[in-house]
């Protein structure tokens, strides 16, 4: 256990670490980008005012309420504050609207999206790189070439690709959205299955290139253990070929635990970018209104929560990797 509490130990020291340094960022990253946005929300609000000193009075008042008057550093400790009582600011694209309130909306399509796509492309992948490390000859001939030509492919490009088929040319599945647009959420039987129907062109487009990766990633780990001195001194024993196949596929296991890692990591990425090709009301979107508009508290906290989810993915699977490989805990003590 010593070498476990070591282990876990160092993995939360770097969370921490992790988390302070992505929430400096979170903050000054976003306004850094040109352009005013309490000009651009002043321009609005005081359309038909030809007196100069109405004008500026909005303006004054825009700003102390989102604080844009006071120095950088007064500003971020005072977002520190805020974020620690659950208030991430107001929104300047849909003001007044808190910008919890808007991520609260987005995080839940972006969860019931990706999540399962990534989770179903790592199981199908690897257990479709692991048959052709196995199986070989024609098996692996045919699943080979498919598996780098969608490895290749960027989530957005699959994207595109599904969407100009499926969508545009067969007219089998809707352009874009969530579900209908002239529809409101609710509970009914109509609403459920425009939700399923919008939901599987971006659902597909991620599952395809997540397979793609990992069965390349699986067979390549896979064809090394299988030629390993272990795998041919257990052979020459005679343990049963089942066994010794088992420990091999656990081994090469390993490797892709830590891909699925930086796969839920793509959501921040790729994914993301699949979800606003399609009009995914996700975090994707949320994101993308949030640049465009130059909407700083948006943008900081939709990062912010998509780097917490991250972190606590890779932190839970660092976790995970500790308990599968027993070398992990020789080495606290090395």
């Amino acid at each position: 256990m010593k070498g476990y509490r070591k282990y876990f130990g160092k993995k939360i020291l770097w969370l921490v670490i992790t988390f302070i340094a992505a929430l400096l960022l979170n903050f000054t990253l976003p306004r850094m980008m040109p352009g005013d946005p309490v000009a651009a929300m002043t321009a609005k609000q005081a359309q038909g005012l030809s007196e100069a000193s109405a004008v500026k009075a909005i303006y004054d008042n825009y700003a102390r309420e989102f604080g844009t008057n006071k120095p950088i550093t007064q500003q971020f400790f005072t977002y520190v504050v805020n974020l620690m009582h659950g208030d991430m600011g107001t929104s300047f694209s849909q003001y007044p609207r808190k910008v919890s309130n808007i991520i609260g909306n987005a995080i839940g399509w972006t969860l019931a999206l990706q999540f399962p796509a990534i989770i179903i492309g790592w199981l199908i992948g690897n257990l479709l790189g692991a048959l052709a490390a196995y199986i070989r000859k024609g098996f692996d001939k045919v699943l080979m070439p498919i598996t780098l030509f969608l490895s290749s492919i960027p989530a957005f490009g699959m994207a595109v690709m599904l969407l100009v088929v499926f969508a545009i040319n067969l007219k089998v599945a809707p352009i874009s959205g969530g579900y209908g647009f002239d529809m409101l959420p609710n509970f009914s039987w109509n609403f459920v299955v425009s939700v399923i129907q919008h939901y599987q062109l971006p659902f597909w487009s991620i599952v395809l290139v997540s397979i793609g990766g990992q069965a390349v990633g699986m067979r390549s780990m896979s064809i090394y253990e299988l030629n390993a001195d272990y795998v041919k001194y257990a052979r020459f024993l005679g343990i049963k070929d089942r066994r010794v196949v088992g420990y091999v596929f656990r081994n090469a296991m390993l490797p892709q635990v830590t891909g699925l890692a930086l796969s839920i990591g793509t959501m921040v990425g790729g994914a993301l970018v699949a979800e606003i090709i399609f009009s995914y009301p996700g975090l994707g979107t949320t994101i993308y209104q949030g640049i465009t508009m130059a909407d700083y508290p948006l943008i900081s906290g939709t990062t912010l929560i998509i780097t917490v989810m991250v972190l606590i993915a890779t932190f839970v699977l660092d976790i995970i990797y500790g308990f599968i490989d027993p070398r992990v805990k020789a080495a606290q003590f090395d």
